[in-house]
């Protein structure tokens, strides 16, 4: 076996997660207004979505891969709606302790809600497809224990990386006042609703030009 398939899949989960996006501005405003737990279940979403495309890259499932990548337009709405209400719930919300205690998402919802919106990222598994093709690792020719190796490494390097932003983040957090907050939750609100736009335009976009 191996073992150094799950060293690259590491270093792929760690590139991947470690790109700056909606994602990582979601679990930052997050961590920020609700605390280092909150941002980490976030995390965590995206770590399970990207070992699940990379294992579906890793393994070879090139009948799942085709499908997603056709339903790309429909996934790229969907994410994007996703995002623009995300995004206007940032926007809107209001920060100081009140409002850390009256918005404060659940685990599991926090968990779900970045796991959805990373899963229905057209993106996410062409990204996977493509670095994986250029380690070596993908298409199922590790073999199944190379690939289980490769897909463990992948969520390892991307709850790695969560957990390493989310304590920065905390760390820093004593230190944001409720009108540094409130920028926070503005700039990082609209960048978000921004990306929804930019989803939802690019979908319509393909369907313009017959996909």
């Amino acid at each position: 076996m191996d073992f150094s398939l799950f060293g690259r899949g590491l270093v792929l989960g760690l590139t991947i997660a470690a790109a700056v996006g909606p994602i990582s501005l979601l679990t930052i405003r997050r961590t920020l207004a609700h605390g280092r737990i909150y941002g980490l279940a976030s995390g965590m979403g995206v770590a399970l979505a990207d070992s699940t495309y990379g294992a579906i890259a890793a393994f070879g499932l090139t009948a799942i891969s085709s499908v997603l990548v056709t339903a790309r337009i429909v996934l790229g709405l969907l994410g994007g709606g996703f995002l623009l209400l995300l995004g206007w719930r940032t926007l809107t919300s209001r920060p100081g302790e009140v409002a850390a205690v009256a918005d404060r998402p659940g685990l599991a919802g926090a968990f779900l809600s970045i796991f959805g919106l990373t899963i229905t990222n057209p993106m996410t598994i062409l990204s996977f497809a493509a670095l994986f093709a250029g380690f070596g690792v993908g298409g199922g020719g590790a073999g199944a224990a190379g690939a289980v190796l490769v897909v463990l490494g992948v969520f390892c390097g991307s709850a790695g990386w969560w957990l390493l932003l989310t304590t920065i983040v905390s760390a820093l957090r004593s230190r944001v006042t409720t009108g540094a907050l409130r920028w926070v939750n503005v700039i990082s609100g609209s960048a978000v609703i921004g990306f929804g736009f930019y989803s939802i335009v690019s979908a319509l976009g393909a369907i313009a030009s017959g996909g």
